[in-house]
C-alpha cells in the first residue's frame, strides 16, 4: 500500500496535536511536519513531496486560502477550521 506523506499547517497547538494524533493512527500516512503559518510551510513544500497537505483557513499572516491559490501545484488539501461559519452544515 502506498505511503502518504502528510503536512499540518495549524498554528493553533490543541488543533495541530489532534490532527498529529490522527494521521498517526493511520498506517498508511505519513508526517512529514507541522507548520504554524505559510511560510513555514512553504518551505517545508519545497524540500519534501507533501502528498496531503492539512490546512488550515485562518492562519496568521498568509491565510491559508491565499497560501492555497498561491501555490502552482498544490497537492491534495484537506482544509480545517475551528470557526463554524466555514463548515458545511450535514
Amino acid at each position: 500500500m502506498k505511503t502518504f506523506n502528510c503536512l499540518i499547517v495549524e498554528d493553533e497547538p490543541l488543533a495541530a496535536g489532534i490532527l498529529e494524533d490522527y494521521i498517526r493512527q493511520i498506517p498508511f500516512l505519513r508526517l512529514v511536519g507541522k507548520c504554524g503559518d505559510a511560510l513555514n510551510a512553504l518551505e517545508v513544500l519545497r524540500e519534501a513531496s507533501i502528498d496531503v497537505l492539512f490546512l488550515d483557513i485562518h492562519l496568521p499572516g498568509l491565510k491559508g486560502l491565499d497560501f492555497l491559490r498561491s501555490l502552482p501545484h498544490p497537492p491534495q488539501t484537506i482544509l480545517t477550521t475551528a470557526y463554524h461559519d466555514y463548515a458545511l452544515e450535514g
